[in-house]
C-alpha cells in the first residue's frame, strides 16, 4: 500500500466511525487467520471458521474499499 493510501485510511479512520470500525475488525480477522495458520492441523470446525473469517474480513475489505472510492470522488 502507498503512502498515499496509508494517510488516507489513517484520516477515515480518525473521521469516520464506521471505517474505522471495520479497519479494527479487519486487523483482527487477520490475525485470527494467522493464528489458524500457524496451527500444524486443523479440525473440521478449525476449517469452517477459517472461511468464516475470511469471508467476513473479505466483505469489511469490499465496504472498506467502497468508502475509500466514495471520500476519493468527494
Amino acid at each position: 500500500m502507498t503512502e498515499i493510501d496509508q494517510s488516507l485510511i489513517q484520516q477515515l479512520c480518525e473521521e469516520n466511525p464506521r471505517f474505522r470500525k471495520l479497519h479494527e475488525e479487519h486487523l483482527l480477522f487477520e490475525k485470527q487467520l494467522q493464528e489458524l495458520d500457524d496451527r500444524v492441523y486443523l479440525t473440521p470446525e478449525d476449517e469452517i471458521d477459517r472461511k468464516k473469517i475470511q469471508k467476513l474480513k473479505l466483505a469489511g475489505k469490499d465496504e472498506m474499499e467502497r468508502l475509500l472510492r466514495d471520500f476519493r470522488t468527494s
